[in-house]
């Protein structure tokens, strides 16, 4: 069973910090780029973060740039996403999601596997 599972959400300060996994099951991560998305109620989904398969690039759009990291593992299958200096407005789930491509995709619909999404809130 192919499978992605976040974890690492939770309830954070203003200016605090997170570390989000996505762990893949049932398939190689080797062999796909990895996204980061985020998504509040009544809103789409908002891709935070995006490495690529063959040579680590990555990707992040300028509302997290210089706060949000996205790395790989591939000897341990998992992609995680370093957030620092979170703000209220980074309240969202975060979802990771795999595509099995060269590139980065900024579409949620063209990324092959979902993991169930992590809640992370910021809050004082």
């Amino acid at each position: 069973q192919l499978q992605l599972v976040e974890s690492g959400g939770g309830l954070v300060q203003p200016g605090g910090s997170l570390r989000l996994s996505c762990a893949a099951s049932g398939f190689t991560l080797d062999y796909y780029s990895i996204g980061w998305f985020r998504q509040t109620p009544g809103k789409e989904r908002e891709g935070v973060a995006c490495i690529r398969r063959t040579d680590g690039t990555t990707y992040v759009p300028d509302s997290v740039k210089g706060r949000f990291t996205i790395s790989r593992d591939n000897a341990n299958n998992t992609a995680y996403l370093q957030m620092n200096s979170l703000k209220p407005e980074d309240t969202a789930v975060y979802y990771c999601a795999a595509k099995k491509a060269y590139v980065c995709y900024s579409r949620a619909d063209l990324y092959d596997h979902w993991g169930q999404g992590t809640q992370v809130t910021v809050s004082s």
